[in-house]
């Protein structure tokens, strides 16, 4: 056993000789291509939400949920909201955030992306209804004390144009601009008249007002219009009775204008993160919703900004072959290295071929050596120069010598045809 272990590694190390200086430029470029790729992405992420107990939080929460299944840490950001988001991604504060549309373009942000389109956030206009009353529209709003929205966050410049398409002067209404849970109970004080914010129906807040007696939802009569004149809003409509159906609540249809949420992703981030958090919006947002059918969203109809190419790939295939079978890890690993190692071994497949030359020339120059050196004892013994017995003892010890040389079976021949030489130069010392 020791003797075949011993053959075994003595033509591993004839092989692994000529073939050494393939596999170090081998693995040289597998570390350059790797080092080039960066195929890992980082462990820790920054994503930019919204305002405390609003929908941007619940959904980021969700996200960090699926993402610390593949091992990646997803830090929230709490923010004003979408304008602030968006200053943030600007700044490089964070590396992803969701904002509204209409909150900016790519003409003004060129270096940000975005993963698609994830849900809509209706305006919400609510306001006190006592006394029977009822608001059809915004100008009704110009006599009333409202809140539109906080600083930092979309609503206000969006609340602004919609003023200014009504031929109404902001300077000259009672807009403020408080937090979201003070203006909550400002309304149901008394102490304001009407509130407007923008977000998705998953909001507590949202939940809790539609429920509220002595609360009404502004059922917008224009809101056709208004999404004919501003290309980032959407009619839409809150169905009777979709919020309580044993209370057929709301009591009839609602007409509202909504944007669209998308999440952006800032110049920096990793290709495998922006493949993540698509992956996690095809999971959290393909279900049916107050204002959507089942497997609407996430979808890639953006109108301010480019969709990444990692968000393409993964809203038009779905989650990657690989990725359905393998660690997420390993998957992304060979996702982004095959063309490499393609590439690779394209390249050293043509010189490959020069391994099984230099393999066998190694293993023969073991036995071709000791002719040199039977030559000279024939030489020698044909010029006189040595004694019989001197010569003898020569041929005795090369015998000696190539009885200890250990080639492949398959090259045996040649060592048997070297002591069958040996044989005849003693024969004719003899």
């Amino acid at each position: 056993m020791t003797h075949k272990l011993s053959l075994w590694l003595a033509h591993l190390r004839d092989l692994l000789v000529p073939a050494a200086p393939f596999v170090l430029l081998a693995a040289g470029l597998l570390a350059l291509a790797y080092w080039w790729l960066d195929p890992m992405p980082p462990r820790r992420v920054t994503l930019a939400t919204g305002p405390v107990q609003s929908a941007y939080e619940a959904w980021g929460q969700r996200y960090a949920r699926l993402l610390a299944q593949q091992g990646i840490e997803v830090v929230l950001r709490p923010s004003q909201g979408s304008a602030e988001n968006l200053e943030l991604l600007r700044r490089d504060e964070v590396d992803l955030g969701f904002v509204q549309g209409g909150s900016g373009s790519a003409d003004e942000d060129e270096e940000l992306s975005a993963l698609g389109n994830l849900f809509v956030e209706p305006l919400w206009i609510f306001y006190r209804s006592a006394g029977g009353r009822r608001i059809d529209g915004l100008r009704d709003l110009q006599r009333l004390r409202v809140n539109v929205g906080t600083v930092g966050s979309g609503v206000p410049a969006l609340m602004q144009q919609l003023i200014e398409a009504n031929g109404l002067d902001p300077r000259r209404m009672q807009l403020l601009q408080l937090e979201p849970t003070p203006t909550v109970v400002a309304l149901l004080d008394g102490r304001i008249d009407a509130l407007v914010f923008a977000s998705a129906p998953e909001s507590l807040l949202v939940q809790m007002l539609l429920k509220t007696p002595g609360i009404a939802l502004m059922d917008l009569a224009q809101s056709e219009a208004y999404a004919r004149r501003f290309h980032f809003l959407s009619p839409v409509i809150l169905p009777r009775g979709v919020v309580d159906l044993a209370t057929d609540l709301p009591p009839r249809d609602v007409r509202l204008v909504a944007t669209t949420t998308t999440l952006l992703a800032g110049p920096g981030v990793h290709p495998a993160l922006l493949q993540l958090f698509s992956q996690a919006s095809l999971r959290l947002h393909r279900g049916a919703g107050w204002f959507n059918r089942a497997r609407s969203y996430p979808n890639a109809d953006l109108a301010g900004y480019p969709l990444a190419r990692e968000a393409e790939r993964t809203l038009r295939n779905g989650v990657p072959l690989l990725q359905r079978y393998l660690p997420f890890n390993l998957a992304n690993l060979l996702e982004r290295m095959w063309l490499a190692l393609g590439l690779i071994i394209a390249l050293l497949l043509p010189l490959g071929r020069i391994v099984p030359p230099l393999y066998e020339f190694r293993v023969r120059s073991r036995v071709f050596r000791w002719y040199a050196q039977l030559r000279q004892i024939e030489e020698r013994l044909q010029s006189g120069q040595a004694t019989t017995d001197a010569l003898m003892r020569e041929l005795d010890e090369l015998e000696m010598r190539v009885g200890r040389i250990r080639i492949p079976l398959s090259y045996a021949d040649e060592l048997y045809a070297l002591r069958q030489h040996i044989s005849m130069v003693r024969g004719r010392l003899t």
